[in-house]
């Protein structure tokens, strides 16, 4: 092995480990800097030498292609002592107001912040900062008449919710005010 084929291994590895999502050989290649070629062979030789392979041990993460691209997870047999590792640790909650706020996002999307504001009766501009924050919701588009951002729910907030589709979320009661009522004043 070459001290490039070192320095390749190691620059993947280093964008594999903070990649949030599967990544793509041509941008892994482009975070690289080394032809696709070239990244094919080293994930190639990464997923053998994690795998044990190379006469080396089994890792307890593996090398996935999936989605479209790569991605490093914990190993399948390993899932249950993670789970309970994660578990026992706090983890972070929305807040009330976050949570209505999420919600309202969710329904009515692509909604501004004063639509929102004007639904739950109170500003929203910090909520909606942690939410952007959290990647739990993101900006659409600007109004091309006010300026004014729309934002919307990401993916991650399916995954979240443990659903595929926004069609999914359950309907809003008929007996509760869903807060439409002069809401298509601002379309």
């Amino acid at each position: 092995m070459t001290t490039d084929d070192v320095e390749v291994r190691q620059r993947l590895e280093a964008m594999l480990i903070v990649a949030d999502e599967p990544m793509s050989v041509v941008n892994l290649a482009t975070a690289v800097g080394r032809p696709v070629a070239g990244v094919r062979r080293a994930l190639a030789a990464l997923k053998a030498d994690y795998d044990g392979e190379d006469a080396g041990p089994v890792r307890g993460f593996e090398l996935r292609e999936v989605g479209g691209g790569w991605r490093i997870y914990v190993r399948e047999s390993l899932d249950d002592i993670v789970t309970s590792f994660i578990g026992d640790q706090a983890p972070a909650r929305l807040s009330q107001a976050a949570l209505e706020t999420l919600a309202v996002i969710a329904y009515k999307q692509p909604v501004t912040r004063s639509q929102v504001a004007q639904i739950r009766a109170v500003n929203v501009d910090s909520v909606v900062r942690t939410l952007l924050a959290r990647g739990l919701i993101t900006e659409m588009h600007a109004d091309p008449e006010t300026g004014a951002m729309h934002y919307g729910t990401t993916d991650l907030l399916l995954e979240k919710l443990g659903i595929n589709a926004l069609s999914e979320l359950p309907p809003i009661s008929p007996l509760l005010d869903d807060g439409a009522d002069g809401f298509d004043d601002f379309a």
